[in-house]
């Protein structure tokens, strides 16, 4: 598993968990939709996430928690171009567009983001894997069945990881069939979607069997329902602390990249738990 350059920015995998901080820049997302859909809060707020540590910063448009709608394609760049636009002014934090377009990913890169975030596995827009092998820039491939409308309703498997880890093989050999470059790929195995409670949990505990694939893992839980299952807590912004076990478990089992709301809080949690685990 080849480091990753970013810039000046060094991803040296064997060394630290990393965190992506998450800037939703929607007004219907599950946690924080509508509170930085504003190019000044959106500013404010990345500044504040990469002060406390923050080593990407990750700016979606498009809501994809479950039954979002699609917005039309002009709205996302709308919400998210400006946005890279005056950040990349500000900083040089590694940018990722979460997006499932690849329009938009390249107008994203041709302003200033890094990476491509694509939670369809680049399955939704069949020019996203041949664009970001042009752009020659990292992808995160997360694992999903259907969409955001449809995906909780997907979630029969006969064998959870080894589907996940098959729809895997599939992308990364199409990926670098098409010229990514193989240390450009990390992958995410998709928690919340279509994925019920207790296979959040499997995914979890199998982290080290997705690994062995040899791609850096970007795990997401960040205040997602099966935490607020568990602790029976239906607003999210109470989930810090179920996100907190979940991040610091994961980096036992090998996550490199850990998807977050709240970067203070995560930043000590990986920092501690990367002085027992490295």
């Amino acid at each position: 598993m080849k480091d990753l350059t970013i810039g000046n920015h060094q991803f040296n995998w064997q060394s630290r968990t990393f965190l992506m901080g998450i800037l939703n820049v929607t007004p219907d997302s599950f946690s924080d939709g509508g509170k930085f859909n504003h190019i000044e809060t959106a500013l404010k707020h990345a500044q504040k996430m990469i002060s406390e540590g923050a080593d990407i910063v990750d700016i979606g448009g498009q809501s994809t928690r479950p039954n979002a709608s699609q917005v039309t394609l002009e709205e996302e760049l709308e919400r998210v171009i400006p946005v890279i636009s005056r950040l990349r002014q500000l900083s040089n934090i590694p940018i990722s567009i979460d997006t499932t377009r690849a329009i938009v990913a390249e107008k994203a890169i041709a302003i200033g983001a890094d990476i491509v975030n694509d939670i369809s596995g680049a399955t939704f827009d069949e020019e996203m894997l041949p664009t970001v092998a042009k752009l020659n820039v990292p992808i995160i491939l997360m694992h999903i069945r259907g969409n955001p409308k449809t995906m909780q309703n997907l979630t029969d498997y006969q064998d959870l990881i080894a589907e996940i880890n098959q729809f895997f093989e599939e992308r990364i050999n199409q990926a670098i069939a098409l010229g990514i470059k193989k240390e450009y790929i990390i992958l995410d195995p998709g928690l919340g979607f279509a994925k019920n409670h207790q296979q959040n949990l499997e995914i979890l505990r199998n982290i080290k069997q997705i690994k062995k694939l040899d791609f850096p893992v970007l795990i997401g839980t960040s205040r997602k329902s099966f935490i607020g299952t568990i602790l029976n807590k239906e607003n999210p912004l109470e989930r810090i602390w179920g996100t907190a076990a979940t991040c610091s478990y994961a980096i036992t089992q090998g996550a490199n990249i850990l998807r977050v709301h709240d970067v203070k809080e995560m930043y000590d949690v990986a920092k501690v738990t990367d002085a027992i685990s490295y």
